[in-house]
């Protein structure tokens, strides 16, 4: 398909404005439809299906982005008024159960969202019924992340909204290379997670119960989507050292600037007489402390042991290695995707 690249800019822009999960889903779709993935493609990167997909296509080329705007069903008429509906938002979002009077509850379930309507004013829902009206009124039943209680709001929205956009201003100009760099702990077994298994059974996942792994020292571009690790034996101020000269060398002409976090080796003195000597060719840009889901490159860790580590049993480091380097090279092939994926959210 012949597209502007206007076009696809619009598109992509949607893409980070968008705070909804299933707009950016579809925006994405359209995104790659645009740079000429074809509908099983897409199906297989957004997780919907072919005809989920066309429809999406469809709706684009009749109405643009207009047409991917979701629209509310008419459907049933609602038990609550506008004006308790938000309210019974604003106490899930703001309360624990136990604060509106469910002793020793501390998770709202869908039974004792039932209980507190039926109680405060007295409509009958079922389950099922309760789970269309939260999912209508913007909720969904999702699992909780941990954020660092140190972290400093406000730092955060200066490097969201007036670090980070100035440094995109002076990429092609000052700025060659936009590096986003990080750490991370391969272990043979991280963790496990939902899988399709037969009913009623358990996937068994052997393990000899040891923590072997690989520590990855890495770089995600973003412009250009494309990933770079090594490995180290140990994280420590030679081990960064050893890295940066590492990047100049991949990247051997251009400024580079490179955002990271406040980690004790990434301001060692070690590094300093290095950083002074290349300060035409290397610049350090620091996230605010206590902030890794600004780092981008994190969303690369949690891919990549999704893909590699959970549920599965590696006999040796390896055997790690060799499906860490496998992966890497993988996503190292398809750039858009990585970038749809990681990059485009900032």
């Amino acid at each position: 398909m012949n597209t502007h690249p206007t076009e696809l800019q619009t598109v992509q822009q949607a893409m980070k404005q968008t705070k909804d999960k299933r707009m950016y889903e579809r925006y994405q779709a359209i995104s790659l439809f645009l740079q000429g993935y074809k509908y099983e493609q897409i199906s297989a990167i957004i997780s919907r299906n072919k005809k989920t997909v066309g429809t999406y296509v469809k709706a684009y080329r009749e109405q643009g982005l207009e047409g991917l705007v979701r629209h509310a069903s008419p459907g049933a008429p609602h038990k609550l008024t506008p004006e308790q509906e938000q309210e019974l938002v604003d106490i899930i979002v703001n309360h624990l159960p136990v604060d509106v009077g469910f002793e020793a509850r501390y998770n709202w379930t869908l039974a004792l969202i039932v209980a507190l309507v039926e109680q405060k004013w007295q409509k009958t829902y079922t389950l099922r019924g309760m789970s269309r009206l939260l999912g209508s009124l913007g909720l969904s039943y999702t699992k909780p992340t941990y954020t660092l209680a140190q972290a400093d709001p406000e730092k955060q929205r200066g490097f969201r909204e007036e670090t980070f956009p100035a440094l995109k201003k002076l990429m092609d100009e000052e700025i060659a290379h936009l590096l986003f760099q990080d750490e991370c702990m391969i272990r043979d077994y991280q963790a496990v997670q939902y899988t399709w298994f037969l009913r009623g059974k358990q996937r068994i996942i052997p393990t000899y119960g040891k923590h072997h792994g690989v520590k990855l020292i890495g770089v995600l571009n973003y412009e250009t989507g494309r990933v770079h690790c090594v490995e180290e034996e140990q994280y420590d101020a030679e081990a960064f050292l050893r890295f940066l000269q590492h990047v100049l060398k991949q990247y051997p002409t251009g400024k580079i600037v490179m955002v990271l976090d406040n980690a004790h080796i990434h301001h060692a003195r070690l590094i300093q007489p290095f950083l002074e000597e290349n300060q035409n060719r290397l610049e350090l840009v620091f996230l605010p402390p206590y902030s890794p889901e600004m780092n981008l490159i994190e969303g690369l860790w949690k891919w990549l042991k999704s893909a590699v580590i959970y549920n599965v049993f590696h006999k040796s480091v390896q055997d790690i290695r060799k499906h860490v380097q496998a992966f890497i090279s993988s996503i190292n092939q398809m750039p858009e995707i990585v970038i749809d994926r990681l990059c485009i959210k900032m």
